[in-house]
């Protein structure tokens, strides 16, 4: 029961906050085919690029440096504790595999942090 009522007042929260939030962030900086994956699937009623909403931004979420199928497992099974201070996101199980690795791949994409380099493997060469 409690399960049910959590995923009914989640579900309540997001619908309320789509109706504020599209009113109030831009989606101009979101290319035409991610807008319409994000439209079908609700995802724009929480998430935005580079804007903190109800979720995270999505430039946020890059900088986590998750694999593209890291962020795919999320879209399907949240894990809360990822991003104290917002709520829960509900489950997206209705999106297809392959629109949820599109998503991810653009997602990813819009991480402009510098790359870390990795520690050198090649051993020196000795000089006779």
């Amino acid at each position: 029961m409690k399960k049910s009522f959590g995923f009914l007042f989640a579900t309540a929260a997001l619908a309320l906050a789509s109706l504020n939030v599209n009113a109030q962030a831009p989606t101009a900086d979101i290319p035409a085919d991610m807008n319409a994956l994000m439209s079908k699937y609700t995802c724009i009623a929480c998430h935005r690029p580079n804007q903190r909403l109800v979720g995270p931004a999505y430039a946020d979420v890059a900088k986590k440096k998750y694999s593209n199928e890291e962020i795919v497992n999320l879209i399907y099974n949240p894990i809360p504790s990822h991003w104290p201070g917002y709520p829960p996101m509900a489950p997206m199980k209705q999106v297809p595999k392959e629109d949820a690795m599109k998503l991810a791949v653009w997602i990813n994409s819009l991480d402009k942090s510098p790359a870390k380099k990795a520690g050198s493997t090649k051993a020196k060469s000795k000089k006779s």
